[in-house]
């Protein structure tokens, strides 16, 4: 049986930037991954993940992100990819309830999230927003926040990074693999899969929407505190090239509109053709292991009749392309991120609820130094899973 420093069990978002940071490290390595990332089965891919620096789903993920964007920068600067664009990023509030309706609570905390840490920014309202960015179609009183440092993350373009180099430094990747049982005991970890054992000091895991796998013997939490939803991205084809909606001309977007009830969020084109949207669902759970569904004609019409007709000029309604991902999350919406019950030797993270690739590089980088004993460059705290805010379910931008 192999032994190793670390096994680090999946190999997506959070679990490539483990594999990659504990290798750098120097320590002896494994990833375990059921597939063969970067892959589609999970929440890592769609040629786009929106990153923002003033982050409205809560003061305590801002240091992550920040220490995030460096990561990033030196993956690119070793491996001479480009990862991360920052264009701008625009949250925008366009609601009948004006600071009391939907989305305010986000766009509020947003804004005092950059206040608090010094991010860059400006305020606009309705005419500014229209002057700049011709393409929203907007109602007289929305507001929005613009933020320089925002953008969006190459996902599949990242995860491949994080392996190259992990590869370059050592690490061994078992793909194709799937876990069946993880134990532990004073003097180290054994972890099982359906070909093989493997021993190591430490463990981190990181299956995405897996998770519920580990719940109860892992986390100590309920199987039903991670749940699945799989999300439906959209892209429709510009009417004719237009270089508003190029990233030099368009920021990423978050918008909770009073036009179509409900937030959506949106990218710039990347290939003069077409523009990615899409919004969030949390009522309709899905199974990680069933087959993924075919999105049909009639779902991408009512998606562009319901959001795209009614807020972005230029767009027309061929539909180019769909896929759909999944979300991992917990009742209050945010990570969890601990050790596992009565060990420190394993450390998780989970659920990312649909926002956490811009903060993965920085997760993964706290587990590893977590797992290998080092003081963590951000503070974990806020995401233990014993906090008192767990149980209550709070989505802040829809």
């Amino acid at each position: 049986m192999e032994n190793y420093d670390l096994i680090v069990i999946g190999l997506g978002a959070v679990g490539s930037a483990a594999l990659c940071q504990s290798a750098l490290r120097g320590a002896r390595v494994l990833g375990i991954d059921r597939f063969h990332p970067p892959h589609d089965f999970g929440s890592s891919h769609g040629e786009t993940r929106i990153t923002r620096q003033a982050v409205g789903e809560g003061a305590e993920f801002v240091p992550l992100v920040l220490r995030a964007n460096v990561l990033w920068r030196a993956l690119e600067a070793a491996t001479g990819e480009k990862l991360l664009v920052q264009n701008g990023g625009l949250i925008l509030l366009d609601s009948a309830g004006g600071i009391e309706g939907p989305g305010a609570a986000f766009f509020n905390q947003t804004v005092d999230c950059a206040r608090r840490f010094g991010i860059e920014h400006q305020m606009l309202g309705a005419e500014g927003i229209r002057q700049r960015f011709p393409q929203f179609i907007l109602q007289d009183g929305a507001e929005g926040y613009l933020e320089p440092g925002a953008g969006f993350l190459l996902p599949e373009k990242c995860i491949r990074a994080q392996l190259s180099v992990a590869r370059a430094n050592r690490a061994e990747l078992r793909t194709g693999e799937i876990v069946t049982n993880i134990v532990t005991d004073t003097s180290g970890v054994l972890v099982e899969t359906n070909i093989a054992r493997y021993g190591a000091a430490s463990v981190v895991l990181a299956p995405g929407p897996w998770m519920a796998d580990w719940a109860r013997t892992i986390c100590g939490l309920e199987e039903g505190h991670f749940a699945v939803y799989r999300q439906t991205l959209y892209w429709f084809g510009l009417e004719q090239p237009q270089p508003r909606f190029s990233p030099e001309q368009m920021p990423i977007f978050l918008w909770s509109s009073a036009q179509v009830g409900k937030g959506f969020y949106g990218f710039p084109s990347l290939d003069s053709e077409s523009v990615k949207v899409a919004t969030e669902q949390f009522t309709s759970l899905s199974d990680p292991d069933e087959d993924q569904v075919a999105v049909t004609s009639e779902q991408a019409q009512g998606f562009y009749d319901g959001y795209v007709h009614v807020s972005l000029r230029g767009l027309s309604s061929r539909c180019l392309r769909t896929a759909t991902c999944l979300y991992t999350v917990v009742p209050d919406h945010r990570f969890v991120i601990d050790h596992g019950i009565g060990s420190e030797r394993v450390w998780f993270a989970s659920a990312c609820s649909g926002h956490g690739f811009k903060h993965s590089a920085a997760v993964g980088e706290a587990l590893v130094q977590k797992a290998l004993g080092e003081e963590p460059t951000v503070d974990l705290r806020p995401f233990a899973r014993n906090r008192r805010s767990l149980h209550s379910a709070t989505p802040d931008f829809l």
